[in-house]
């Protein structure tokens, strides 16, 4: 065999060559790598809070419920950049304490600033106070997605699933079928309507009465209503959605409701099929035996979730009691803040889902730690139901997050009359947009301005010697 040794060198050359910078042989030349100024244009260029502004939603009642703790108080982040970033949430004194934190910071220091304003106040922030900074932070994650142009779920590490699975509070989502119908329906009706719709489960809480099979299916002794299911009051009746709901000195016999429930549920059972799904929330009702008998005497109807079987003073010291003496699926947490509050009970694996919901938990900064700790112990979510922002914020982090996922959601596919885009709802489901940020935007004109903070003051947190923050 004749070997020309010139062109062999020439070719062991340029392979080793190509080993070396990691090319292929033949392959095209590479574009240098861009220079340093050219890297450091391409990087985020810091960008200042300028305003805070807090604008009260249509229909909007300051001292009612949405003030405490489920605030759709709008706000607004303005930066020097241009960019305003929208958030949801808290309460106008609230946010005014927060906003001294934040204004003059640099808005893509999202990890600071929460740091920041969790330990500049005397004491760490109440459920009130961390609503605020939820509202804040949705923002500030809107800014940087918006500089981007990249919606937030790109950033928490692109889709995990193609769609959001769904509930509605009202058990039967509302608008699916027109009120005089909805009123007429029982309890296996309107749960295999729900399932029809494409929602994952039907839900009702622990106020449910079963359907008598009378005409309509009232239940004894009351009406229908939409907002909690057959068997529940109607609106504005003792008992029932803004008539006191057992906080207006109505009477709840524990052990009668028992019995009921376990007959409700069985009709629900019925209407979703073997392999539709239904959960209940106990809403705190019980103490803790008959937390216990409720639950077990539920097992044969396999519920998707108990949701906050007792009280939420008790969760760390009663559940995973319950745990023990229960298969059904537990899933406490509505009220919950920070991760502190239920991370022991994630670890140990005491609960199966985790409520953690925006911006309660303290915006999205915290609620990417909790998906965290959920996930290394394979607790699923299911965020409970928000303003129609803070939703958009659920839809971003849920979508990335690789475990188990139901939300709570009521807009169904109408849309909201203040916001021209939202998100997209269809077939029970909420599906992704590309939009960046949040991917929702505001139409000012529909809201009611209520003020605006311009003044950052430095916080009395200190830094340690490797720049971290450490209470003051």
């Amino acid at each position: 065999m004749n070997l020309d040794r010139r062109r062999f060198a020439q070719s062991l050359s340029g392979v080793l060559g190509a080993i070396v910078t990691g090319s292929r042989p033949g392959a095209a030349p590479q574009a240098p790598a861009p220079s340093s100024p050219a890297r450091a244009e391409a990087r985020l260029s810091p960008t200042k809070v300028t305003r805070i502004r807090v604008f009260y939603p249509p229909n909007y009642n300051a001292n009612g419920p949405q003030a405490f703790p489920q605030s759709n108080m709008v706000v607004l982040v303005d930066t020097d950049a241009g960019i305003t970033g929208i958030g949801q949430g808290g309460s106008p004194d609230t946010v005014r304490n927060v906003a001294r934190s934040v204004i003059g910071k640099n808005a893509f220091d999202t990890e600071m600033i929460w740091q920041a304003v969790f330990m500049d106040g005397f004491y760490s922030p109440g459920k009130e106070r961390l609503h605020a900074l939820g509202a804040i932070d949705l923002a500030l994650w809107d800014i940087k997605g918006k500089a981007l142009n990249v919606p937030l779920y790109q950033l928490f590490g692109g889709k995990a699933r193609e769609h959001i699975e769904l509930y509605a509070t009202s058990g039967l989502p509302m608008g699916l079928v027109p009120p005089d119908e909805a009123a007429a329906m029982g309890l296996k009706e309107r749960a295999a309507a729900t399932m029809k719709a494409g929602y994952r489960v039907y839900r009702v809480d622990g106020g449910i009465l079963p359907s008598t099979g009378r005409a309509g299916g009232a239940p004894a002794g009351g009406s229908t209503a939409q907002g909690r299911g057959t068997g529940a009051p109607a609106a504005g009746a003792p008992g029932g959605p803004g008539g006191g709901g057992g906080r207006g000195g109505s009477i709840f016999d524990s052990r009668s409701r028992i019995r009921q429930i376990i007959q409700a549920v069985e009709q629900i059972r019925e209407g979703a099929g073997p392999d539709g799904n239904w959960m209940i929330d106990l809403h705190q009702k019980f103490d803790f035996h008959e937390a216990v008998e409720v639950c077990r005497l539920m097992e044969p109807y396999r519920p998707f979730c108990v949701e906050d079987p007792v009280r939420e003073e008790q969760f760390r010291t009663q559940i995973p009691k319950l745990r023990l003496l229960t298969t059904v699926p537990l899933a406490p947490g509505e009220e919950w803040g920070t991760r502190a509050e239920f991370s022991p009970l994630v670890e140990q694996r005491d609960i199966d889902f985790a409520r953690a919901s925006l911006p309660n938990v303290g915006g999205i900064t915290e609620m990417l730690k909790i998906m965290a700790v959920c996930d290394t112990h394979k607790v699923g979510i299911v965020p409970h139901f928000t303003g129609p922002i803070a939703t958009a914020g659920h839809m971003h982090t849920m979508m990335a997050f690789p475990g188990q996922v139901l939300m709570e959601y009521n807009q169904g596919e109408r849309p909201v009359p203040y916001m021209p885009e939202f998100l997209e709802c269809r077939n029970g489901k909420v599906w992704p947009n590309d939009r960046p940020g949040l991917g929702v935007s505001v139409d000012e004109k529909q809201l009611k301005f209520i003020e605006e903070m311009t003044e950052g003051v430095p916080g009395v947190t200190h830094r340690r010697l490797d720049g971290s923050l450490t209470h003051w």
